[in-house]
């Protein structure tokens, strides 16, 4: 009994661990420099389930599209009208001032999102697959967003 009593703080303390990892906040690791230069790869971040996705978002993907989750930036929301034409990004056929991409942005014909689709880009434009190679994104495959990094230490802090 005094056993069982003893450990109850702990089984508590397991329980709210993996609930939080679970439900809210979540390290996840940067493969690759799709995201450069805001990401150079090999990062850790914070993931953050909880909350609305807003354009120019960096979010964390769960898709069966590729193999691996994938870290992406938010370019279209749901209903909007995307196109690229001449390096430049249009929504609803007005340009958008992206100033997170690198490098050549290819063009796409204009696409129309869904009532819980979202266009992701990586910004590192010349070798990312995103929304231009694999369609829409659902809201379902995203896992959250992220814009924090743990480590390395040196670059510990928010990012844009």
């Amino acid at each position: 009994m005094k056993l069982i009593r003893n450990l109850i703080p702990y089984i508590i303390i397991i329980v709210v661990v993996v609930f939080v990892r679970t439900f809210i906040i979540t390290p996840v690791k940067v493969n690759g420099n799709s995201m450069y230069p805001t990401l150079e790869g090999n990062e850790i971040m914070l993931l953050n389930k909880l909350g609305s996705v807003e354009r120019f978002d960096i979010v964390v993907l769960e898709t069966n599209k590729y193999e691996g989750d994938l870290i992406k930036r938010v370019i279209g929301l749901p209903g909007e009208t995307i196109e690229i034409k001449n390096n430049e990004i249009y929504i609803n056929d007005e340009l958008l001032d992206d100033p997170y991409g690198y490098g050549i942005t290819y063009n796409i014909d204009p696409v129309t999102l869904g009532d819980d689709e979202y266009f992701v880009l990586g910004d590192n434009r010349i070798i990312s697959l995103d929304s231009r190679s694999f369609g829409a994104i659902h809201r379902s495959e995203i896992m959250g967003t992220t814009n924090f990094i743990m480590y390395p230490f040196g670059k510990i802090g928010k990012v844009d």
